[in-house]
């Protein structure tokens, strides 16, 4: 009897842990291969990240005005921005790109950022098709055109305003994309990447890449107008030759 007994309490015991989640990811049976548990603290592993960003707008913003004095504060601004959103193209971006297979395994950094980032998108843990190509093109081809146009803002170069322009579109673009696809998988497949804390939703899915919607969207808008006035002033120009 206690011998049946004790057999039926283990029986229970694996029935009890084979129903406790794998990962704390939703939806909870996403398949997540080798996850382990983040080392470091949350408030750790912001403080390295916002201190990092910090760190890199600083040092942008002097060596943008010792190349140029005349730099206005809004061409700084631009400036700072396309460094930092360069930098973590190419190196944040880029180490999920390069490591996707074995990113929930990570203890590194950068992979534990990702993890801790992946509550609010499972997909980077999951190896969805979407998010790898969409990260790789943009590691790869915005990565290194942030920088370029950066490069080209400090040296007043005439082709700031086009490359300003195929940058911005490319990062617009890969983020109404990022959205749309996550939210379709909610309301048609009923499927949801992020965990039901607000937290991970509003401030990591929503505000963190907003940025990339809103910044990008002024910088097109930006590109447009200055374009547009460019071509306006060559049209008058030649008028004016052909009249003369």
């Amino acid at each position: 009897m206690a011998d049946y007994l004790s057999a039926a309490a283990d029986m229970a015991k694996n029935a009890s842990q084979a129903l406790q989640p794998l990962h704390p990811y939703y939806p909870l049976d996403a398949a997540i291969a080798n996850w382990t548990e983040n080392e470091w603290s949350v408030p750790a592993l912001l403080t390295v990240f916002f201190g990092t960003c910090a760190v890199l707008f600083t040092s942008t913003y002097f060596i943008a005005k010792r190349v140029d004095r005349t730099l206005t504060p809004g061409e700084l601004s631009i400036i700072m921005w396309f460094v930092l959103s360069g930098g973590i193209h190419l190196f944040f971006e880029g180490y999920y790109a390069t490591f996707y297979k074995t990113l929930a395994a990570k203890q590194t950094i950068i992979g534990q950022l990702w993890k801790e980032y992946a509550f609010s998108d499972s997909r980077y843990l999951s190896n969805n098709a979407f998010v790898l190509c969409m990260e790789t093109v943009t590691a790869v081809c915005w990565g290194p055109g942030c920088l370029a146009t950066a490069a080209l803002i400090m040296l007043r170069h005439p082709l700031r305003y086009p490359i300003q322009m195929i940058v911005s579109m490319g990062q617009f673009y890969g983020v109404v994309l990022y959205y749309a696809t996550s939210i379709f998988d909610h309301e048609v497949n009923g499927v949801t990447y992020n965990r039901p804390e607000s937290f991970y939703y509003w401030f990591y899915f929503v505000f963190m890449n907003g940025f990339w919607f809103v910044i990008p969207g002024y910088l097109i808008y930006q590109s447009t107008v200055e374009s547009a006035r460019a071509v306006a002033k060559a049209q008058q120009m030649d008028s004016r030759k052909k009249a003369s």
